[in-house]
């Protein structure tokens, strides 16, 4: 009886649902249906219920709902907006059929996937179609000419396959067409050009190739047009000279070769032309400065020769030159500096000679100067800051002379000052305290004098200074140059500076101290314990004396010390040797005495760290010996002879009896431990029995993965990868070992020592217990966080490939091989096991040659694979995972495009500072996935690009 009173209850309900259904209206009711079919994890759509109350007669329920737009009368749905809602799901369209007179739909930045449902062409009266960032798949649905009022059609960043669809332009209506950021093929169909209305045709960023069709020159509407980031063949169509309205025309990154076409030079609206990263070769046409609307001319990364045309004095509007990365020579005409709206010259890398427009700067508020890697000759312009704008000025690497122009001491804008590799002489005319925005300054490698300033203290951004070889500079180095709270780099050497060292009374971030090749002299303060960010300190050759101070010894992330050629004496801190972070330490060609800290990473520097020391001994030095001064009479030469004798037949003796015994047990399942510096010391048993072997087993069981966690008998936690070799290989393998077991650093995971028989090797690591960046990479982190993994990630690479002797190129970096300790720090995992499985098959892999410190070309393409991979795991990082493997893929797309993508991914506002951040590491990306190896930079020199940022976090306005 029970049941039959269920069954009636059910349905009740089920009666009643139908009757709420039919009385519904049939709008209200096709969304409801359509709701069923999405998933809404943030509940986007909770207000779409019916009322409880009656409607008026005819009156839609649906028009009280979010993203609902309704006629005046409330009868008839005309819009319907779904944009930034989270929605995700596939859409059948079966709910579609009644909205008739719908004239809006917005899909846009949802999660909808599958095929774009094709009843949507069935909207006859629709005027714009947005389905924009989302996911829809598969080739592009047949019906869209079906839409003839269709004025908006927005498909930009989905996953659309195929080709092209060649009935669009049948909408006579169409004025905008975004196709961008897909995966279309192809060819561009010629169907493109009778477009009769349309105004603005996006095609970048798809996989598009064949040669670009002529007829896109018919289009006599269009005013903005963007078909680069794809995969062209041929050049640049000289018909497009016919569009005459066009405003705007992008065809970068598309694989174009030949000429520029001079009937480009008719777009005489055109105020933005976009061409760069392709490979055109040739002369810009001087008919160019016929464009008089041009604001943004951008050529770059092709290979262009000839010079800049002198008839560009006409471009009056031009804001922006960039001819970076080509081929160009002859001199800058001198007209350049009189366009009034100038604010970026980029022409560096290319073979330009002469001297710089002097009136540069004069007639124009210019921001950014970058003139670098060319033959320029002669002096700065006297009035490159007299706009007040300017905020970078790139100059090295040129022949530039005479002395610096004291006007740069009014640049208050500067940011960032590069005039290294020249031959400027003269004083440094910089007047720190007027420069308060001021973070990077290099002006090492020329000719000046007069000394450090003495106000640098007072540049409160200051983050990297560099003036280094400058051999007649003098002076002292500035009582309170470490009180400087953001410097990170102060590079110094070879500049004559004489003096003390002032004391480092508060230097928590800096990590770079080089003061080589002077004349300093006095000792190191002890006050250099404050600095607990340092990693390198070079002071050799100079006249320091005292004893080496302990306090150095205390310093955690240090790893390279050089304090070779001075006066110091006394012995070496003991501390030194417990040190889990130092990689060299030099004290060659001083008074020092005593013994050599016994740890292994002591004797793997090498003898040339200790040379030059009389009284210095042990390994890899000559051994100490007590009996020195007992035995180093004359009256006692008998006694040491008989002495030495006894001693050699003990030694005999047990040289005998422990080689029966080893030939009794054999060698073969012998096992020994080699552990590295600053770890508590544990031995091949204790290994053993964390992973359930005996010591004396003829074959050790391994464990039942390549890697695994064990727990020591001293309480270590470890991370264990096994590794089989050959007894022949044995040798060679494990100096390799030894050698990544002494590559220290504070974003490296530490190697703390390996376990060996003839057979077998475990390599045991710090166990890291808190994830690698492959898991975490799609969590929600703030950009503080991104940029601290990202720069983390950079410093620890650098270590590898710039300060370990060889280099050691990681040979595997990607996001699982990123590890992360109790504070998010960043550590590289596996770095350097790639070499050692080939070592394992017998093949040498490429080293750096240690006399000369160059690489060979075999290393050299490592080193910069390893740079690729970095720069796909910053996008890997910036799209929260969603760029994976991306390095190629990105360059076909518009940078803009994938910056807006980037930007909302970290739900970046517009209006804040955040987004030039956030740009600058993008163009770090971008310059480390060149697909020419040689055009990628150094891993140093991307982590100089990095340190230029100053995180902020998401809330900054």
């Amino acid at each position: 009886m029970e049941i039959f009173r269920c069954l009636a209850y059910k349905l009740l309900l089920s009666l009643m649902f139908i009757l709420v259904v039919s009385a519904i209206d049939p709008y209200s009711e096709a969304l409801l249906g359509l709701k069923s079919e999405l998933v809404d994890d943030d509940h986007s759509l909770s207000d779409w219920l019916v009322p409880p109350g009656k409607n008026a007669p005819g009156e839609v329920s649906a028009c009280s709902w979010s993203g609902i737009t309704c006629n005046s009368n409330k009868t008839i749905v005309i819009g319907l907006d779904l944009s930034m809602k989270n929605l995700s799901g596939v859409m059948t369209g079966k709910q579609l059929g009644v909205f008739t007179k719908l004239v809006d739909l917005n899909l846009s930045f949802n999660s909808f996937s599958g095929q774009l449902p094709v009843e949507i062409f069935n909207l006859s009266n629709l005027n714009v179609l947005d389905i924009s960032r989302n996911n829809f798949s598969g080739h592009f649905p047949g019906g869209i000419s079906g839409l003839k009022n269709l004025v908006v059609f927005d498909a930009f960043s989905n996953s659309f396959s195929g080709p092209l669809p060649v009935e669009v332009p049948q909408l006579d209506s169409l004025k905008v067409l975004n196709f961008a950021g897909s995966y279309f093929n192809g060819p561009i169909p010629p169907e493109y050009g009778s477009f009769k209305s349309l105004e603005f045709l996006h095609l970048g960023g798809n996989f598009l190739s064949g040669n670009i069709p002529p007829e896109l020159g018919k289009l006599k509407t269009v005013t903005h047009m963007e078909i680069g980031y794809n995969t062209y063949q041929g050049s640049i169509p000289w018909q497009l000279g016919n569009m005459s309205e066009l405003q705007y025309l992008d065809i970068a990154g598309a694989n174009l070769s030949g000429p520029i076409p001079e009937q480009l030079s008719n777009l005489t609206n055109l105020q933005s032309l976009f061409l760069f990263r392709n490979q055109l070769t040739g002369l810009i046409p001087r008919e160019f400065s016929r464009i008089m609307a041009l604001t943004n001319l951008d050529l770059s990364d092709n290979q262009i020769s000839g010079p800049i045309p002198e008839s560009f004095v006409e471009l009056k509007n031009l804001r922006l030159l960039s001819l970076m990365y080509n081929e160009m020579n002859s001199t800058v005409p001198e007209g350049i500096a009189e366009l009034p709206s100038l604010e970026t010259l980029l022409i560096w890398n290319n073979f330009f000679s002469g001297s710089l427009p002097q009136s540069l700067g004069r007639n124009s508020k210019i921001k950014w100067v970058d003139v670098s890697t060319n033959n320029f000759i002669g002096r700065i312009p006297p009035d490159i800051c007299s706009g007040g704008m300017l905020y970078k000025l790139i100059l090295f690497s040129n022949n530039f002379s005479g002395s610096l122009s004291p006007s740069l001491s009014n640049c208050s804008s500067l940011v960032r000052l590069r005039l290294e590799d020249n031959s400027f002489s003269g004083e440094v005319p910089l007047k720190f305290s007027h420069l308060s925005d001021i973070t990077y300054v290099d002006l090492s490698r020329n000719d000046l004098t007069g000394g450090i300033p003495t106000d640098i203290s007072q540049a409160a951004k200051l983050q990297y200074f560099n003036i280094s070889n400058n051999p007649e500079l003098g002076g002292m180095i500035p009582a309170e140059t470490w009180s400087l709270p953001p410097v990170q780099n102060f590079s110094a050497s070879s500049c004559s500076i004489s003096g003390n060292l002032p004391p480092f009374q508060s230097c928590k971030s800096i990590s770079v101290i080089e003061l080589s090749m002077n004349n300093l002299s006095g000792i190191v303060p002890k006050s250099v314990s404050n600095c607990q960010a340092i990693e390198r300190m070079d002071l050799a050759n100079n006249n320091l004396s005292g004893h080496i101070p302990e306090e150095l010894a205390n310093l955690p992330a240090l790893s390279v010390l050089d304090l070779s050629h001075n006066s110091f004496n006394g012995p070496i801190p003991v501390k030194f040797g417990s040190s889990s972070s130092l990689l060299l330490l030099n004290v060659s060609f001083n008074d020092i005495s005593g013994s050599i800290p016994s740890e292994n990473s002591f004797r793997l520097m090498g003898s040339t760290a200790f040379v030059g020391n009389p009284q210095l001994c042990g390994a890899p030095l000559r051994p100490c010996s007590g009996s020195d001064t007992i035995l180093g009479s004359k009256g006692t030469r008998k006694l040491r002879w008989v002495l030495v004798l006894c001693a050699g037949v003990v030694i005999l003796i047990v040289a005998l009896i422990l080689g029966i015994i080893y030939f009794q047990r054999g060698f073969k399942g012998r096992w020994k431990m080699v552990s590295f510096n600053g770890i508590p010391r544990f031995t091949a048993k204790d290994v053993l029995k964390s992973l359930g072997s005996t010591e004396s087993a003829e074959a050790v069981q391994a464990p039942s993965a390549s890697v695994c966690k064990a727990v020591l008998p001293t309480g270590i936690t470890v991370l264990v990868k096994k590794i089989e070799w050959e007894a022949k290989r044995i040798g060679v393998m494990s100096e390799f070992i030894t050698t990544l077991g002494n590559s220290r650093h504070k974003n490296l995971i530490r190697l703390l020592g390996f376990c060996y028989n003839k057979h077998l090797a475990y390599l045991l690591y710090d166990y890291l217990p808190n994830g690698n960046l492959a898991e975490k990479i799609r969590m929600k982190m703030d950009w503080a966080t991104k940029y601290k993994i990202i720069v983390g990630i950079a410093k620890g690479l650098c270590f590898l490939h710039h300060d370990c002797y060889p280099a050691i190129p990681h040979g595997d970096l990607k996001s699982s091989n990123i590890v992360f300790d109790e504070n998010m720090e960043p550590h590289l995992a596996e770095f350097g096991f790639k070499y050692l499985v080939q070592l394992n098959k017998g093949l040498y892999p490429a080293t750096s040659k240690k006399e000369t410190g160059e690489f060979n070309n075999a290393i050299k393409e490592e080193l910069y694979t390893d740079v690729y991979n970095f720069g796909e795991i910053i996008l890997e990082i910036l799209t929260n995972g969603k760029l994976t493997n991306a390095g190629a893929s990105i360059h076909n797309k518009p940078k803009e495009v994938l910056l807006k993508d980037i930007y909302n991914e970290n739900e970046v506002d517009c209006k804040t500072s955040l987004q030039e951040e956030i740009k600058l590491v993008v163009d770090v990306a971008f310059i480390c996935t060149r697909s020419r190896a040689s055009d990628r930079p150094s891993i140093e020199d991307a982590l100089k690009f990095l340190s230029g940022l100053k995180p902020q976090d998401n809330n900054r306005t």
